[in-house]
């Protein structure tokens, strides 16, 4: 059998590793992409080489807020059938204290860019029988987030954009879906005070947060071949939490 190629962006954040290994898992060669976290990368790599030595696992580095860096990443990639995107930061604070220079980078890495390396790559992706784009977003890109406007704003941004490319594409055999996890326990809410926590997690039906894990079922099950007739949803990945 032919080997099966994923670009994972963002793989050396937490929710992107765990990607990572799980699509390794799956049978999958990974492109692993990261911005600066070299050393998380270059152990991610190593383990994934030693653990799945019949595929094929290779590092791109490329700092999404830069257009130049996403045309470098893009013609990296040779054959592939999935695109994770998994990068990304958080911002906590309120609007009127928010930058224009803040606001842009978070529009940068959560949606310009990775809608242009999209068009970089779907000539490629087409290539195949089937192919499939993942984005990672977030439960605020649906019902927002007071002290996190500009990041909602970002994510409700691409949840737009898996709506509207996914019609784009079904006819190429292209499924265009985005996960949107919950309160996922990552460094990302590592800020979030304990008694806040606590109310928050009386807020979830679960009665537990969610973990890396939960989101990277959902996407490694977007992107089999058990789901080639699901595209342009937001698979929300939350403990029954806003629903």
């Amino acid at each position: 059998m032919s080997k099966k190629f994923a670009l994972v962006v963002g793989a050396s954040g937490e929710i992107g590793h765990t990607i990572s290994y799980q699509l390794a898992e799956a049978g999958w060669s990974l492109y692993l992409h990261f911005a600066s976290n070299e050393a998380r990368i270059k152990r991610l790599l190593q383990d994934l080489e030693a653990s799945y030595p019949e595929q094929e696992f290779m590092l791109i580095q490329a700092d999404m807020r830069h257009a130049a860096s996403v045309e470098i990443l893009a013609s990296a990639i040779f054959s592939i059938q999935s695109i994770v995107f998994a990068q990304g930061h958080s911002l906590y604070k309120g609007l009127e204290d928010t930058s224009l220079e803040e606001i842009h980078h978070l529009f940068q890495v959560h949606v310009e860019h990775p809608m242009f390396l999209v068009t970089q790559l779907t000539p490629k992706l087409r290539k195949n029988e089937h192919a499939s784009i993942v984005f990672v977003g977030s439960i605020w890109g649906e019902t927002g987030a007071s002290y996190e406007v500009a990041y909602s704003a970002a994510k409700g941004a691409q949840h737009a954009f898996v709506k509207a490319y996914a019609k784009e594409v079904a006819s190429q055999k292209i499924t265009v879906n985005a996960v949107a996890p919950g309160f996922i326990d990552t460094k990302m809410n590592q800020h979030v005070e304990l008694k806040v926590r606590q109310l928050l997690l009386e807020e979830i039906p679960a009665g537990v947060f969610g973990s890396a894990e939960d989101v990277a079922n959902s996407v490694v099950f977007l992107v089999s071949g058990k789901a080639n007739y699901i595209t342009g949803q937001i698979i929300r990945v939350n403990g029954g939490w806003y629903i």
